[in-house]
């Protein structure tokens, strides 16, 4: 079985029990590797080639404008393809109730039939919003599974849940 581990995380300023701190490491990117570890999948980063300011405020009108034009920020540095995996674990912070614009770019350029694609997403009490119906919409031909919600300023919480959740996909 190989497994992927695609996931789109932004350190910097981020939304933390009502304030904003400032992370090494996006929560997401700490989900991640606890995947990897676990899994022994492969980890990918998803990265946009201008990325969002460091500056949480700024960050938040930048995602918002792009949310609302709809936009497909450009990625560097992608995986050449899928085709090698079987499962995709799908990792994103909750944007706007949606996945990130860029994590869509990610998405639509492949053919993800026949994957299998378990999402875990960071967020401050808006779970999965909508996206796992925008997945199934941009993956058709790919089963998305059940995925982990977990919320970021708690995400070193995590690890009995992450560790459960894992080794139930690849026992």
């Amino acid at each position: 079985m190989n497994i992927l581990i695609a996931y789109f995380s932004r350190a910097g300023e981020n939304y933390h029990n009502g304030g904003v701190i400032f992370l090494e490491e996006g929560n997401t990117e700490v989900i991640a590797r606890k995947i990897a570890v676990i899994s022994g999948g492969e980890l990918f980063q998803i990265k946009q080639t201008v990325p969002y300011s460091d500056d949480y405020q700024i960050c938040v009108d930048e995602s918002k404008a792009d949310k609302a034009m709809n936009a497909r920020p450009e990625i560097v540095d992608c995986i050449a393809g899928i085709d090698a995996y079987d499962i995709i674990f799908l990792g994103y912070p909750n944007y706007w109730g949606s996945l990130p614009m860029c994590v869509m770019t990610f998405l639509e350029k492949f053919d993800f039939t026949g994957k299998k694609i378990y999402p875990f997403c960071t967020h401050e009490g808006s779970g999965f919003g909508h996206s796992i119906e925008e997945i199934k919409e941009i993956c058709k031909g790919a089963k998305v599974e059940s995925g982990l919600s977990v919320i970021g300023s708690k995400v070193q919480d995590y690890n009995i849940a992450v560790r459960n959740w894992v080794e139930n996909i690849v026992k």
